[in-house]
């Protein structure tokens, strides 16, 4: 038999289920806005996680107890994640709406940013706050990751801990904020801008943390060695995007956008 460094998946049902589950949601949604109920969306939704799951036990399984995860498969896997984390930047494209709007203000916005009766946030209270916890959550996913190429179980586990910690700490933070703004997603540009952009990194964040979370149970059934721990990896590369990203959110649209 000729044999390749390529991983010749087997048959599976999984993206058969996630398609049905993906087709559920986005029926029961548009169902739901058109009062019908949350039924169909609810099963649509508990269909994807069981597909998550399982799906994403065989990888495990293939890739830490089969062996099927040769150098050239881990290539091409990262290559992958590069080209999701490219992606989900693509979703930032707001970022565009966000300067378009406030470098030249339109006469309806009162012709300055932020627009007339809009009472920005303070970006040295919570939102600084927020930028201390994100950024001391990257140094401590360095850390595992560190503690994991030098063979330290105790670091890798306690870093990762901490990481998921300070994520959730912060998705608390940024509920906590939005339930504090005078100012809601109707309120002209600004609001829809604000929340959009917000909310798109904070849904990333929550992804962000579930990654880190399936890792921190991997590290602990030690499921990564020294030289095989791509999945860690690409929940740490997946982290720093989130970082990067949020300093820019920092910068434009609490600090210079207030």
């Amino acid at each position: 038999m000729l044999r390749n460094p390529f991983h010749l998946v087997e048959l599976s049902p999984w993206p058969f289920t996630s398609a049905i589950g993906a087709l559920s949601l986005t029926v029961g949604l548009v169902g739901w806005f058109h009062g019908k109920g949350l039924f169909l969306a609810v099963l649509g939704i508990l269909v994807i996680i069981m597909s998550m799951f399982q799906w994403w036990r065989d990888v495990v399984r293939e890739g830490t107890y089969q062996g099927f995860h040769t150098s050239w498969v881990m290539m091409n896997l990262r290559w992958g994640m590069i080209l999701f984390i490219f992606l989900s930047c693509v979703f930032f494209v707001f970022f565009w709406g966000f300067f378009h709007s406030s470098l030249v203000p339109d006469v309806e916005l009162g012709c300055v940013w932020p627009p007339v009766g809009v009472m920005p946030l303070n970006p040295m209270k919570v939102p600084l706050l927020n930028t201390a916890v994100l950024l001391g959550s990257g140094v401590s996913v360095t850390w595992a990751h560190h503690g994991l190429v030098g063979g330290s179980r105790f670091d890798s586990l306690m870093g990762l801990g901490l990481t998921v910690v300070l994520g959730l700490y912060f998705t608390v933070l940024q509920l906590g904020e939005y339930l504090e703004t005078s100012f809601t997603i109707a309120d002209s540009v600004y609001g829809s801008l604000f929340f959009v952009m917000t909310g798109f990194h904070g849904l990333h964040v929550i992804i962000g943390s579930v990654f880190l979370v399936v890792c921190l149970v991997r590290c602990y059934f030690h499921h990564f060695s020294v030289v095989h721990h791509f999945g860690f990896e690409a929940a740490a590369w997946y982290w720093h995007f989130v970082d990067v990203v949020w300093i820019f959110l920092y910068l434009c649209i609490y600090w210079w956008g207030s």
